[in-house]
């Protein structure tokens, strides 16, 4: 072997035996050169935890009417606008009534007729009746007259019915607001001629906001955690910074097919009508509440796979940051449940976490 050779071999083996700068458990070693990572830290704490489950819908009118006209016509009158508050019964429009009115008199007159035809065949019965008493009418005499009364009657009865049909249908000619609420749609102008055959658009839609609804889908694992009455919490872009509440108030008994889903419904109070009908919202229903339940926050997790539960933390174990591997559990708002790989009052590094690595040390610049 020459003396280069050796010299090489002598370099390769100094090398080797330094493991470029690993321990022979194969992991890093912390950087002596390294300055102190600053970090904030917050413990992990035994408390009370909500069981939710978390949900995304779109609000809508508990009650919404479309109004539609009930005889074709040609609109002579519109008596409100758009946005404007109505309660039931308030006219909305009304509708060229001369034919009907024409159709009204000739009916009134006509069950007046046939009252006083009633009248007279009852004044007919009555004579006869006595007649016969006298001797002075036959029994066949009598049940003519008394088959003339009936049917007079009958007649005005059904003369009284038409009159009473036509007085429905003059007072359909005025349209008015099924519900209260507010006039969400006008889509009619006076001139427009509207019809009740086919499929026709609403004339006017009428929203009445006071209680809303979310309808949302929830995975029918979580079937068995929901019941009618429970609370519920949301918020909508549209509305930062405000949180809203309400409570289940119907739980469909049957899962979708295709997407294994079960449709739960929402009761929304809206006092204060800054909820609009159409708008996205997040939220969750509180199921249940469990004490002593070990949680840290959600920023403590530098790594986390929700499906299965599993993640990792720092903690800080004398001014040193150890990565921990942890399991979780539910996690409403901004804490998660752990189950596995803590105890209560360990320390977790809940910001700067991402700049660490095992063994560095750390400088604690706030303890939530």
């Amino acid at each position: 072997m020459t003396r280069t050779t050796a010299a090489t071999l002598s370099l390769a083996l100094l090398y080797s035996a330094a493991g470029c700068g690993k321990p022979a458990d194969g992991k890093s070693s912390p950087d002596a050169s390294r300055p102190p990572v600053a970090v904030e830290t917050a413990k992990a704490t035994a408390s009370e935890l909500e069981e939710t489950v978390d949900v995304v819908g779109t609000l809508t009118a508990r009650s919404e009417a479309d109004v539609k006209t009930e005889y074709s016509g040609t609109v002579v009158q519109v008596f409100v606008t758009q946005w404007v508050r109505v309660t039931a019964g308030t006219p909305l429009a009304r509708l060229d009534s001369s034919e009907i009115d024409a159709a009204v008199q000739a009916a009134r007159a006509t069950a007046l007729q046939a009252e006083v035809a009633s009248q007279r065949a009852a004044r007919e019965l009555e004579r006869t009746v006595k007649l016969k008493e006298a001797g002075l009418a036959t029994q066949q005499g009598l049940d003519e007259a008394r088959s003339v009364e009936e049917a007079a009657r009958a007649g005005a009865a059904a003369a009284k019915a038409q009159l009473a049909m036509a007085q429905t249908r003059l007072a359909k000619a005025v349209v008015r607001a099924p519900i209260d609420g507010v006039v969400a749609l006008r889509n009619v102008n006076v001139g427009d001629y509207v019809e009740n055959m086919g499929n026709p658009p609403p004339m006017f839609r009428v929203v009445d906001n006071r209680v809303l609804e979310l309808t949302a889908n929830v995975p029918s694992a979580r079937m068995s955690a929901l019941k009618v009455g429970q609370p519920f919490a949301f918020t909508s872009d549209a509305l930062p910074g405000r949180t809203f509440s309400g409570k289940v108030s119907f739980i469909n008994p049957a899962a979708d097919e295709a997407s294994r889903t079960v449709k739960v419904k929402a009761e929304v109070p809206n006092t204060d009508q800054a909820l609009k009908t159409g708008l996205f919202v997040k939220g969750r229903i509180v199921t249940g509440t469990r004490s002593g339940v070990l949680v840290v926050p959600r920023s403590a997790l530098v790594s986390w796979d929700t499906l299965t539960g599993k993640g990792s933390v720092f903690v800080v174990d004398g001014g040193v940051a150890r990565r921990v591997d942890v399991e979780t559990g539910a996690a409403p708002g901004d804490r998660v449940e752990v189950v596995k790989g803590l105890g209560a009052g360990q320390e977790v590094v809940t910001r700067g976490g991402f700049n660490l690595r095992e063994g560095d040390k750390v400088l604690v610049a706030r303890e939530a």
